[in-house]
């Protein structure tokens, strides 16, 4: 699987500037409502430092992150739930991301116009807020009418299905997001199929200026606050500033990274922020000149993971061969790790650990 974050704001608040720092593309950014009309699309190796030292050990031909796909969609304004701005157009496309990252201003720039006339972070993290929940409550309400009115005909499915709409348009009227609201297992299944745009999970992206990177705690601080989020679904960066350091090679990044007193770039601080949101894993394969990493939930077992290489794998799975990691960087090769007794044979019902390294037997 594939991690997919939607970007999403208000206009002129950095996120095609971001996205082009993400993904390194060019798409256009300009001082202007609804510059990026159409979504955009991104699809970005992974870094993992685990990934790069397997390949300085075993030095495969082939060396292959898993990917991480950003979208960036079209700036959000006041009253959009009811068609400003480009309307239902943005809010469709949320409906096909994993979970959303929120560019927030958090700068001041005379030359760059902000859509509500000044720069209030709070009040850019209302809008989004209210806007999903109102587009939410439209849905509800809708199918919620013709749910009620199939029931009353004798379905009882539907009568069901009202009951459980009922109960998500109560709480959207209530101001409670769909994720938070009091809805049974039942109703979370029923409710699956309407994609509910605040039943998705969201990161915050602090976009600060470039002089505030020393001073981004605050920050993050003041997000967290405005959110009730905790402060690790905060994560503050300088868009403008990133997407500059994209044009440099790998060295000469990592010197500005360090200057700065981080130990990572804002793309790999995201994307780990984004593993952690969905509760995703990573683990690595072997095979031949390849050494390749792949993304699966937390709690998969032996035979998913094996699925997700190949479909095949899976159908004929008999065993897997595990080796943590760190075990396999101790003993310097597979052939090592085995004499060491550090790689276990696993079952398919094995839950796979994060940087698991696995070679999977199959008919």
């Amino acid at each position: 699987m594939s991690l997919s974050l939607g970007i999403i704001g208000l206009p002129n608040v950095g996120k095609s500037t971001l996205f082009n720092a993400l993904t390194g593309t060019a798409v256009a950014c300009s001082n202007y409502p609804f510059c990026t009309v159409e979504a955009n699309v991104g699809v970005v190796p992974v870094p993992d430092a685990r990934l790069e030292r397997l390949g300085e050990l075993l030095a495969p031909e082939a060396l292959t992150p898993t990917s991480v796909r950003f979208v960036d969609i079209a700036g959000l304004v006041r009253g959009a739930s009811q068609g400003e701005g480009l309307g239902n157009r943005f809010l469709a496309n949320i409906r096909d991301v994993d979970a959303v990252v929120q560019v927030v201003r958090c700068f001041e720039d005379g030359t760059i116009g902000h859509v509500e006339g000044d720069t209030d972070p709070e009040r850019d993290i209302d809008i989004i807020r209210t806007e999903l929940l109102l587009a939410d409550l439209e849905t509800a309400e809708k199918n919620h009418d013709k749910a009620a009115k199939d029931g009353r005909r004798g379905d009882k499915e539907a009568a069901v299905l009202a009951e459980s709409l009922g109960r998500a348009r109560d709480a959207l009227e209530a101001g409670t997001r769909i994720r938070d609201a009091s809805l049974s297992d039942s109703d979370r299944r029923l409710l699956r199929d309407y994609r509910f745009l605040t039943d998705k999970d969201a990161l915050y992206v602090a976009n600060i200026a470039e002089d505030d990177m020393e001073s981004a705690q605050g920050w993050v601080e003041r997000l967290s606050a405005a959110t009730g989020e905790p402060d690790w679904k905060i994560v503050p960066l300088a868009a403008r500033l990133e997407s500059e350091l994209a044009g440099l090679s790998e060295e000469d990044r990592l010197e500005f990274v360090s200057e700065w007193g981080l130990s990572e770039n804002g793309l790999a601080r995201l994307v780990k922020a984004g593993y952690r949101l969905l509760g995703l894993v990573t683990f690595f394969t072997i095979k031949g000149t390849e050494v390749r990493a792949w993304t699966v939930p937390q709690g998969a077992t032996a035979v998913e993971a094996a699925g997700t290489i190949h479909t095949d794998m899976a159908d004929g799975f008999i065993r897997a061969e595990v080796v943590t990691y760190e075990k396999l960087v101790e003993a310097g090769s597979m052939h090592a790790a085995r004499e060491k007794g550090e790689a276990r044979t696993e079952g398919r019902d094995y839950v796979m650990q994060d940087g698991d390294v696995m070679l999977v037997r199959f008919n």
